[in-house]
């Protein structure tokens, strides 16, 4: 099913796992989040899950992370793994159910979580095709309206970089900071060279634990992507992870933000359903960024 290395370089230079073309989520609309690591995209993941529940949608949200904690504000616990699941039964994945490896949380979402490879070994995007795959076998997607994978950090090579063979739009999560915006270069430029053999296609940008976006707006604006949504930094959303709840679960608090912070998810949730164009941006050079960012 996985070669190592693919006849038709996906790009050039590119070692990059293809997956069985056959194996295709074709009947859901498809969103890949990324990012620089620790910004929060499973915060971000799970509450744009939950918004897209709150508007009537079937949603699965798949993470990609050995970690395994994109779900557990919506489980209220690590669930195990897709990869910890096949190994109690030594890769048999015939004897596996759906009960095996998803689980129901808050507000109907489905959530599975991934896994990874152990450190140094494996390819991530073994461990991704595997997911779709049992979730297509069992006929899991055909009951979807939404997946959201949620993937880890910034690492947009290799195995990490599968779920944009899935995808039909990737979004980026980003802080008002130079670090952030740095990803968030690399990460487009890696999103436009899968564009070129898949039908993924960046879908803007999601600014995150920010005060302020101004840098963010000046960066996106520079280089043609568009910022869809901005929830601040606020403490709330800090606890609402502390406390292993989405934001929609938290209690109003004065002055907190919280029902802001709630109607910004519905709203991204709602306009990413409605559908959001394509952006054809032209990401800096490392070199060009830096200059861009800096300040003398």
């Amino acid at each position: 099913m996985f070669g190592s290395l693919p006849k038709h370089p996906d790009g050039e230079g590119s070692v990059q796992v293809q997956l069985d073309p056959d194996i295709r989520i074709d009947t859901a609309k498809v969103f890949a989040i990324y990012g620089k690591g620790g910004i929060g995209k499973s915060t971000t993941s799970s509450n744009l899950s939950v918004a897209f529940s709150k508007l009537g949608k079937r949603v699965l949200q798949i993470g990609c992370d050995p970690k395994h904690d994109s779900t557990f504000t919506l489980t209220k616990c690590l669930v195990p793994t897709v990869i910890d699941i096949l190994e109690s039964v030594d890769f048999h994945a015939e004897e596996l159910r759906p009960s095996d490896y998803v689980y129901e949380g808050y507000n109907g979402v489905m959530c599975v979580e991934a896994g990874g490879p152990p450190a140094g070994t494996g390819c991530g995007g073994y461990v991704v095709g595997q997911t779709v795959k049992l979730l297509k076998q069992h006929h899991l997607l055909e009951d979807t309206d939404v997946v959201v994978f949620d993937v880890l950090g910034d690492v947009v090579c290799g195995g990490f970089a599968a779920p944009l063979q899935h995808a039909e739009r990737a979004l980026i999560v980003t802080a008002n900071d130079f670090d952030s915006i740095f990803a968030m270069n690399r990460i487009a430029s890696a999103i436009l060279a899968k564009s070129k053999h898949y039908g993924v296609r960046l879908g803007g940008v999601i600014a995150n634990r920010s005060r302020n976006t101004d840098e963010i707006d000046r960066f996106v604006d520079a280089v043609g992507l568009k910022r869809l949504a901005h929830l601040p930094d606020l403490d709330i959303i800090r606890r609402s992870r502390l406390k292993k709840s989405t934001v929609f679960e938290m209690e109003p608090e004065p002055e907190s933000g919280l029902e802001a912070a709630q109607q910004q998810y519905l709203d991204l949730a709602q306009r990413l359903w409605d559908g959001v164009e394509p952006l054809e941006a032209h990401p800096m050079r490392d070199r060009d960024i830096f200059d861009f960012l800096g300040f003398d």
